[in-house]
């Protein structure tokens, strides 16, 4: 395998023979970016430890900071904590320009808290941040009194956010094209549950629902509990609110332990991946289930979960409706399957950082994959020799990373020349991706 620098315009990939070793995964986007809001909304003083390092972090601790939100970054030994000092569930400024990247954990959740909380504020992002729906987060939120305005595309951003005036004490939000809604307005209830209940209806399917547990996880975490009827109803009592735990850890990211998972069920392994493992609060570990029904080898403990082959890897048809982030890793492993694999239920992917669905079938094809593309499925026939091809990413991290496996050599297929344009855009969650990718190469 030879690398250019992440900042070059592309890395070539040459072919992997097979794979083995540790890798240590960076903290989980989904916990750092709630964590971080919820000690900033919290009383007191938090420490989190190994907060993910990534673009969308990053978005979220500068506006924090514009927000008033005072916070520093430590190290205790090799430990990396970032020291939040609790606003107490108001932000001392009042006014912001926020620039949100293409982080969607960043500017959903801080729409609903700052359209709870009221002031001068503008959301705005990359061109595709303006592109991913809002609609259903704003229309729940202004029909109980908030001042939310679309100020380009109506139910897209950028937003403009003025002074609330909150009555209802009952919303109503789509569960079906994105969980970040739901999540948006669970961190933002206690802010509105001062003196009555609040409740959040779900409208139709939820979809992503571990991605709710995780945020339900964290809110006890910090101290405030919710009423749960199924996945369809949400209760918040009055008189709830943030509060410290002292020092909180974050889990290594189960989403990127996926494409290493992924790289020792196709090419040999052992890998095992560190800082996630068994009792994981994140829905995406269960990603091991599709490898498993795919004939791979699955061992895991507390802190950690190892992968290796079992021979040729086996189609497989699933609902992917829970883990749609991994679910991308799993389409990658349809190329080194036997026969034609089927991803349902990943209507999501269209309205990621990129649309995904049509990206994963246009690079798949690249490959000399077959791929049937649907409104929310994708169907993938492995082709029977691998060609050369260069990736487009699409700015889209996970399409970047995904790709990298078909450097693989499989049980079945022998992986190719693989050319990954724009790698830098792996800083979204994952910046020394490739690095880790390399260790794990071995040439026989």
């Amino acid at each position: 395998m030879t690398q250019q620098q992440s900042t070059q315009h592309f890395i070539d990939l040459a072919p992997v023979a097979r794979v083995e070793g540790v890798v240590h995964l960076p903290g989980s986007k989904s916990m750092s970016n709630r964590m971080l809001l919820l000690a900033a909304l919290a009383a007191g003083t938090t420490e989190i430890v190994d907060l993910l390092a990534s673009d969308d972090t990053a978005v979220m601790l500068k506006a924090l900071r514009q927000l008033g939100v005072q916070w520093q970054p430590e190290r205790n030994g090799s430990q990396k904590i970032h020291v939040v000092h609790g606003v107490n569930g108001a932000f001392p400024q009042q006014q912001a320009d926020l620039y949100m990247g293409n982080a969607g954990t960043a500017i959903r959740p801080l729409t609903a808290v700052l359209a709870v909380l009221g002031g001068d504020y503008t959301l705005h992002g990359v061109a595709r941040m303006h592109e991913r729906p809002i609609k259903d987060l704003v229309d729940a939120l202004n029909a109980i009194g908030a001042s939310i305005a679309c100020t380009g595309n109506p139910g897209f951003p950028p937003l403009h956010i003025g002074p609330a005036k909150m009555t209802a004490q009952h919303l109503s939000v789509a569960g079906n094209v994105s969980s970040q809604f739901l999540t948006a307005l669970l961190m933002a209830a206690p802010l509105m549950a001062k003196e009555r209940a609040v409740t959040i209806n779900v409208i139709g399917e939820l979809i992503s629902k571990p991605y709710i547990d995780i945020t339900l996880n964290l809110m006890r975490r910090f101290g405030v509990d919710v009423g749960r009827d199924g996945w369809q109803s949400f209760t918040l009592e009055p008189g709830q609110s943030y509060r410290s735990p002292g020092t909180i850890q974050v889990e290594g990211d189960a989403s990127s332990a996926s494409y290493f998972l992924a790289a020792g069920a196709i090419a040999g392994g052992p890998v095992r991946v560190v800082g996630v493992g068994k009792n994981s609060i994140q829905g995406d570990v269960r990603f091991v289930e599709a490898l498993e029904c795919m004939g791979a080898r699955i061992t895991m403990g507390d802190n950690w979960i190892e992968a290796s082959s079992n021979g040729v890897l086996k189609a497989i048809d699933m609902d992917f409706n829970h883990i749609p982030d991994a679910a991308m890793t799993i389409a990658i492993c349809a190329l080194y399957a036997e026969g034609s694999s089927i991803l349902r239920n990943i209507g999501s992917w269209r309205v990621k950082e990129t649309d995904r669905i049509a990206a994963m079938a246009c690079e798949l094809r690249k490959l000399g994959a077959e791929v049937e593309e649907g409104l929310d499925y994708l169907r993938v026939t492995p082709p029977k020799i691998m060609q050369d091809a260069a990736i487009d990413t699409y700015d889209d991290h996970r399409m970047a990373m995904c790709f990298s496996l078909a450097a693989l050599d499989g049980a079945a297929l022998r992986g190719s020349r693989i050319r990954i344009n724009d790698p830098a855009c792996v800083g979204k969650t994952f910046p020394e991706y490739f690095t880790a990718f390399a260790g794990i190469a071995r040439a026989s």
